[in-house]
């Protein structure tokens, strides 16, 4: 640390001209940093925006082509793919999480085909798909049983990778998915696709607008994921999560919610020095839409303070609604 003192070392002397503040900037942000998540609808043509998300729009397959030709162009090049199953295809074992023509797997084949090089992140994880709403199969006292949804994780997994996922990311918190999963690739010849593990994930009350995005807010009704999902109370918690994970053969850890627990964000990387990324998740984007509406703060300036926080918490990555908002303005 420098201990030189006032006026040998004024702090503001690197602050006052612009070029000298990013010549001396710690941490930058750039569209490499961002991963859209999008939302996938049954059907052709279809369009619906989400109410809870000002902005955001669940997509069928045919549409999110396009809008990913724009979304390309704006330098996004990582999507993160959420299916939104109809009642009608939702059952207590989760049959259609591995249904090899399933709406997951069909979009991942089509923007596989269509745009190569774009790295596409599945979702790995029961919820869309289970009558319930809770990301795992029940008992008859409605406990998420950890070893049997493994069982169909793993070959939800497969299927995603069958289809052209470059990576599957188990967002469930089940006790050993990972090893599992990981073995399940080796063995089925997917040797490169990476693992990104939802290894923090708390039982957080700013999911709310997801759960309405893909469909499963009513299928829970009142219930929580508590027993499975972490305590927002502990940290040293979250950081025997990550070493498990690692252990068993995750490439990437993942913190969620973000910005309210970037304080582990940061204590994952210091620790474990690997990958690490966090997700801005749905509530704290419906947060910042609402005070933008209002005009209580400043749209363009908050959105890349709010990224940039995350680059220096020590995120490699953000999953973020606000890509291409944030990918145009650092165009400028």
């Amino acid at each position: 640390m420098n201990t030189s003192s006032f006026p040998a070392r004024r702090l503001r002397r690197l602050r006052a001209q612009g070029a000298l503040r990013s010549l001396v900037a710690e941490h930058a942000l750039t569209t490499d940093d961002l991963i859209y998540p999008v939302f996938v609808l049954p059907g052709s043509q279809q369009r619906e925006a989400v109410p809870s998300m000002p902005g955001v729009e669940r997509l069928s397959i045919d549409l999110l082509l396009e809008e990913m030709k724009t979304w390309y162009d704006l330098g996004i090049k990582a999507l993160a793919l959420f299916p939104v199953t109809p009642m009608s295809q939702k059952s207590e074992c989760a049959k259609e999480a591995f249904n090899p023509d399933g709406l997951a797997q069909q979009a991942l084949r089509a923007l596989k085909s269509a745009f190569p090089d774009v790295l596409l992140m599945s979702d790995v994880a029961l919820d869309p798909f289970t009558s319930h709403g809770q990301d795992g199969l029940v008992n008859e006292s409605g406990y998420v049983m950890n070893d049997e949804t493994v069982e169909v994780l793993v070959k939800q997994a497969l299927s995603h990778a069958q289809a052209g996922a470059d990576i599957v990311a188990p967002s469930d918190m089940m006790d050993g998915r990972i090893g599992a999963i990981r073995h399940a690739l080796e063995q089925g010849g997917f040797i490169n696709t990476c693992i990104m593990a939802y290894s923090a994930k708390y039982a957080s009350s700013y999911y709310g607008p997801f759960r309405d995005a893909v469909g499963s807010a009513a299928n829970i009704k009142g219930g929580d994921k508590k027993t499975y999902q972490m305590d927002p109370a502990n940290s040293d918690e979250a950081l025997h999560e990550i070493a498990l994970d690692i252990q068993e053969g995750a490439d990437m850890v993942m913190v969620k919610p973000g910005m309210p627990y970037l304080d582990i964000v940061r204590r994952c990387k210091a620790e474990f020095k690997v990958p690490t990324f966090a997700y801005q998740v749905s509530g704290e984007y419906a947060m910042h839409q609402a005070a933008f509406a209002n005009g209580w703060l400043n749209e363009e300036a908050v959105i890349l303070e709010s990224l940039l926080a995350f680059k220096r918490a020590g995120a490699d990555g953000i999953l973020t609604y606000f890509a291409p908002q944030a990918a145009r303005l650092l165009q400028r």
